[in-house]
């Protein structure tokens, strides 16, 4: 790949994730949507890739497939060749809401991973006390969650998603409550977890920005039924910082983005 295009997790291109035919429908008769149609997607290993597309088209649906959360109707998901129930202890999950449990605080968040995956406590505290510092909140290890603001309970969320070390990560739309500012620091503190410890990750959002930004790849959805409009890949240099916006390529893929959406209607002139 060129020099501009390089990251430090030297993506490997053996898929890890291999999405063969996949298609969801919810309910029966006349009453069934057809939330997917036709998915095929393969993502390589320590690959960064985004699904973008408007609500409604299946982008969180797909994420539960993978993660093996629920089954496709017609089709195969298959993480390194098998289905993912085979996989449970590779994955990370950070979902929009942090879902952080009140009544601990927030180095006890993290370790609930641990806990809840039934491994030695003892082996993780130091990660733990690493993740939390490398997001910021080395200060607040004993705070609780109402305590903290929008932003800092997210970055306790993908520590508590980290800690354990997985293979893969699954991220649904997890910026999408917070402000603008914050939001905009979270992306670049993502990139920088990632070039730290890479994994394959697969990052949901309605942000073209966010998903130019943070990807190797951006697979484009359309309205339901959800199919892969479009797949693009990134050639912007990483590190990509506040600066990163102002880069032709940048420019570029924004607008080839909003014309796909231009032409199907999503948005609107």
């Amino acid at each position: 790949m060129s020099e501009a295009h390089q990251s430090a997790a030297d993506v490997d291109d053996t898929p890890v994730i291999t999405i063969d035919g996949v298609s969801k429908t919810f309910g029966k008769g006349a009453g069934a949507v057809e939330a997917l149609a036709d998915i095929d997607i393969a993502i390589g290993r320590n690959e960064f890739v985004s699904i973008v597309g408007p609500s409604g088209c299946g982008k969180s649906t797909l994420l539960r497939l993978i993660a093996g959360l629920i089954q496709p109707n017609r089709g195969t998901v298959r993480i390194e060749g098998q289905p993912p129930q085979d996989h449970l202890n590779d994955f990370g999950i950070v979902f929009q809401s942090p879902v952080l449990l009140d009544w601990k605080d927030v180095l006890g968040n993290v370790m609930f991973q641990i806990e809840m995956r039934g491994l030695p406590k003892g082996r993780y505290a130091d990660a733990a006390h690493d993740l939390l510092g490398l997001v910021g909140l080395s200060d607040f290890l004993s705070s609780y969650p109402y305590e903290l603001s929008g932003g800092m309970k997210q970055r306790c969320a993908i520590a508590r998603a980290l800690v354990h070390d997985p293979k893969l990560l699954l991220m649904d739309e997890p910026f999408g409550a917070l402000d603008a500012l914050t939001r905009e620091q979270m992306r670049i503190d993502l990139e920088r977890l990632w070039l730290h410890s890479p994994k394959t990750v697969i990052f949901i959002t309605h942000s073209i920005d966010e998903a130019v930004l943070l990807s190797d790849r951006v697979m484009v959805m359309s309205p339901r039924p959800g199919v892969i409009e479009r797949v693009l890949p990134v050639d912007l240099a990483r590190p990509r910082g506040f600066e990163a916006r102002r880069d032709p390529a940048f420019l570029r893929l924004n607008d080839e983005i909003t014309d796909i959406f231009l032409d199907r209607g999503v948005l609107r002139k």
